[in-house]
């Protein structure tokens, strides 16, 4: 029988670290040994080659046996229904026991295997936790803390004193997976890491992934010797023979990894991630400076403490945010009680304390109408007219926030000292107009773990890159930043935005409306003079004209056989004159009643309508010789005396505008159609009753098709076709009264078609 090891030996080094295979070395740490059978099967598969220490039965005899040849039939019976169970508890693990040693066997499923990992009880006693005191603790620790760093100060001393490693820290992870020593409990004689930084490349991707699926990771001495694991070489079997160790506790650590601990100088260690939301939110790490082999009991009271503090890490920082939120809620409230109060809102607000509280910004600026409201510390006048005019052009018509303003804003490094950070509202009141609130350059000084620079040296041959040697403190100083804004500062500076907005645009309706107020009161003195103008025009006009009619007309009669030609001929122009003046009064006075008098609508038969008209028109008619011919109307909402008006102006039109020595012949036609066969920006309706006037008249050219329905429009001499040029726009007001349109279409000789179009209703 042939064995072969499936050590993994890629050369690995920082420059393909990120990439190195660190779930499948094929290898473990000696603190115990390996096997490895099919899912299913009791046959082993894999053996760790040191399994002759721990049970004096070398691979060569394990490998291909049955687990029943090697352990006690009961134990291999029991064995076999534990691992065959659909969930393994992990927290519970199987104890084989062999030539009077026993072993705590953790088990999990990798693939189509069963890993078995035994580890030799330490010293011989199971030493199980004390769940209760453990629990007890943790709840009296959590009463106590008042925060969540205390908490975290908390968990550490409780772990050390769990596992007694020489140092335990709390490592928080930042959105680069930068970590940060948060709290740390330590021998008295060490150096302390609080508060110091270390880059993320210390804990390359595949490493934290591994932390998120294995909570729980132990290295018993830095300076192991990796024990590689066997399997039969059978050469027909061309399968791939690599274990997935990812959930071992075994497991064999990177070399990289290895020779960072060296560098620190640490003998041992035990790691317990931090989870939120299936995210890696930072490590419990524990050193030791000599080797330390911990229970596996132990391991669980400590991942237990573990467990304990993720489980308040979200509910401390949703306390410690809903704490700063209070804060800033009562701000907000307080300016916009200010804002709504005041008269002078701007000017208020811009004073106001409040202002600044609601974002905890030390400055803040409004940029309003071309005036500057500040409050706080701000930049100069003109630096902060550069800064609004930048955000109003990167930013239109939105908000933006930033702890770190010279990012986008190159020219903010000098004015860091005011405006290191930003939250901008864009206001559409005028050109550049925004809100700002502001916030002082927050001047740090990280202390790293060594110089993040130098986290990869290369190696004493110059070639591959190593992990760094040196841990001394170095401190970073960063500047141009500001504390970062929290969602609730954000939330609280966006809503007191919009309300200023809001009341901005009311400001500016309420301007308005005082312009249209006194605009209105402008125009009912304008119809009130118009409509004494009507009284003037339908009295003390028309009475002076009907005199001149009256004493013309006499003078005619009685004195022409004594007056001259010249004379008489004056007279009748006079005459004349003043019927056409008369005719033009009353046409204003009938163009002026279709827009001014009450708009009743009455359900009406147009036909009867028409006969109405024919009637009133039969003498002009009869005189003309006119024949008109009109289709079955229909019935209509419509203001009666106005749509009398409208046919009679149009069939009246019709009968005037004719060829000489022609008849006129009027024909009238009712259709229904949609609303894209009427030219209106704006339809009323989806579909219009069309009412088209057709006539064999004189007709027009096409480019008077627009203009000869406005006011006083005359295509004729009035000397050949009788008339003041209000008629068709009287028509056209009526039309608009009801919502509807009238057009014209027309050959020049050869005759019109006026149309009426009423919204169906």
């Amino acid at each position: 029988m042939n064995i072969k090891d499936i050590v993994n030996r890629d050369i690995v080094n920082l420059t393909n670290c990120e990439s190195e295979p660190i779930h499948i070395p094929g290898s473990i740490q000696p603190h115990g040994f390996l096997l490895g059978i099919k899912k299913g099967d009791s046959r082993i598969e894999f053996c760790s080659a040191n399994s002759a220490v721990y049970i004096g039965v070398g691979p060569e005899t394990l490998l291909g046996k049955d687990i029943s040849d090697i352990f006690p039939g009961e134990q291999a019976s029991r064995f076999a229904m534990y691992a065959g169970e659909e969930v393994i508890d992990s927290a519970k693990p199987f104890v084989f026991s062999l030539n009077g040693t026993s072993f705590n066997t953790t088990v999990h499923q990798s693939g189509g295997n069963v890993i078995m990992e035994l580890e030799p009880f330490p010293d011989g006693t199971l030493n199980l936790p004390n769940l209760y005191t453990q629990t007890r603790n943790f709840v009296s620790i959590m009463e106590k803390s008042s925060g969540l760093l205390d908490l975290c100060q908390e968990i550490a001393d409780e772990t050390r004193a769990i596992t007694g490693y020489d140092r335990v820290m709390i490592y928080r992870f930042d959105d680069q997976y930068n970590g940060e020593v948060i709290a740390e409990s330590r021998r008295e004689d060490l150096v302390s890491f609080a508060n110091q930084k270390y880059p993320h490349t210390d804990i390359p991707a595949q490493a934290r992934e591994l932390y998120i699926r294995n909570p729980l990771r132990m290295i018993a001495d830095i300076s192991y010797t990796p024990v590689p694991l066997l399997t039969i070489d059978d050469s027909a079997d061309k399968g791939n023979h690599s274990l997935d160790l990812s959930l071992s506790i075994l497991r064999s650590v990177s070399p990289m990894h290895i020779e960072y601990l060296k560098n620190m100088g640490v003998g041992a260690t035990l790691t317990i991630s931090l989870l939120q939301n299936q995210k890696l939110w930072g490590l419990i790490a524990c050193h030791h400076y000599a080797p330390k082999i911990l229970p596996h009991y132990t391991r669980l009271s400590a991942l237990l403490q573990g467990h304990f503090l993720t489980s308040q890490i979200a509910v401390r920082e949703v306390a410690e945010e809903y704490k700063i939120s209070e804060e800033v809620d009562k701000a907000l409230v307080e300016a916009l009680a200010l804002l709504h109060e005041t008269e002078n809102f701007m000017e208020a607000s811009h004073r106001s304390p409040a202002l600044l509280k609601l974002a905890n910004a030390t400055g803040a600026a409004i940029y309003h109408e071309g005036v500057l409201y500040t409050n706080g510390l701000v930049p100069s006048d003109s630096e902060l007219l550069d800064l609004f005019t930048f955000l109003a052009n990167a930013y239109p018509n939105q908000a933006f926030e930033t702890d770190n303003l010279s990012d986008v804003y190159p020219a903010a490094k000098d004015i860091s000292k005011y405006a290191a950070g930003a939250i901008y509202h864009s206001m559409v009141s005028g050109e550049n107009d925004g809100i700002l609130w502001l916030r002082q350059e927050k001047i740090e000084t990280i202390n790293w773990a060594g110089n993040p620079d130098k986290a990869v040296l290369p190696n004493e041959d110059g070639v591959q890159l190593s992990p760094r040697k040196s841990f001394e403190l170095w401190m970073e100083i960063v500047k141009d930043k500001s504390a970062p804004w929290r969602k609730s500062e954000v939330n609280a500076a966006s809503s007191f935005s919009y309300a200023l907005q809001k009341h901005i645009n009311y400001r500016i309706i309420r301007a308005q409306e005082d312009e249209n107020s006194i605009l209105n009161d402008e125009l009912r003195l304008a119809n009130k003079e118009l409509a004494n103008l009507n009284w003037i025009s339908t009295h003390d006009l028309k009475e002076p004209l009907r005199k001149i009619q009256i004493f013309a007309s006499r003078v005619l009669d009685r004195e022409d056989p004594d007056l001259s030609v010249q004379v008489k001929d004056s007279v009748e122009r006079m005459r004349f004159a003043a019927e056409k003046m008369q005719m033009l009064i009353e046409d204003i006075l009938t163009y002026s009643k279709a827009g001014s008098m009450e708009k009743t609508f009455v359900l009406t038969d147009l036909n009867e309508v028409l006969r109405n008209v024919l009637s009133e028109l039969q003498d002009t008619i009869d005189e003309k010789g006119a024949a008109v011919h009109a289709e079955d109307l229909p019935f209509l909402e419509i203001i009666p005396f106005q749509v009398h008006q409208l046919f009679i102006n149009l069939i009246s039109n019709a009968i005037k505008f004719v060829k000489t020595d022609e008849r006129p012949a009027i024909r009238i036609t009712a259709d229904v159609v949609e609303a894209t066969a009427v030219s209106l920006e704006k339809t009323a309706s989806a579909r219009y009753h069309a009412i088209a006037f057709h006539d064999n008249g004189i007709g027009f050219e096409a480019e008077y098709e627009s203009r000869i329905f406005d006011i006083f429009q005359r295509l004729h001499p009035a000397h050949k076709y009788p008339g003041t040029g209000i008629g068709l726009a009287i028509c056209k007001k009526i039309m608009e009264n009801h919502k509807g349109l009238i057009d014209a279409k027309s050959v020049f000789g050869e005759g019109s078609v006026f149309t009426i179009y009423f919204p169906v209703a």
